[in-house]
């Protein structure tokens, strides 16, 4: 009796880690590049008025592959700053299917010059300032996230 009780507990919990495997989790998000290559990062969700408001801000370092998005939940005409951010970053402007619409490389940090989305979106990813060179992420890229509703 334990070992059929054994079995019953261990085939759902092996079925639950082989569908995680291949699949995002909710602190990670991929970028699919048009040339066809899949850059993950591990992301922070700033999804409170709170959490966008101070984002990046006073951090002296952040590892190659993170991140935070910024999720707004309707897509308008953004603009951010580098105001307080220690760091340089790419900041990545996203439509709501999760299609990159425009990609500013190398923000200044502490820069109060208002970067604009040049158009309407509903989400921003902060990476590391060069990035987006390095691994050529360009508009009209994927970014793949539970919040588009496309990963």
């Amino acid at each position: 009796m334990k070992f059929l009780l054994l079995a019953l507990l261990i085939v759902p919990l092996t079925a639950c880690l082989e569908k995680e495997q291949g699949a995002l989790k909710d602190n990670q998000l991929a970028i699919e590049t048009a040339n066809g290559e899949t850059h993950v990062f591990n992301i922070e969700l700033a999804i409170t008025i709170e959490d966008q408001a101070k984002g990046l801000m006073f951090r002296t370092d952040m590892a190659e592959d993170a991140g935070m998005l910024f999720y707004f939940g309707e897509e308008t005409e953004r603009g951010f700053w580098m105001k307080n951010t220690l760091i340089p970053l790419d900041i990545i402007f996203i439509k709501t299917d999760g299609t990159i619409h425009y990609v500013h490389e190398k923000a200044i940090p502490e820069d109060l010059t208002r970067i604009p989305s040049y158009g309407p979106v509903t989400a921003v990813l902060e990476i590391n300032g060069g990035m987006a060179e390095k691994l050529n992420i360009q508009k009209g890229d994927t970014i793949k996230h539970n919040v588009f509703a496309n990963d």
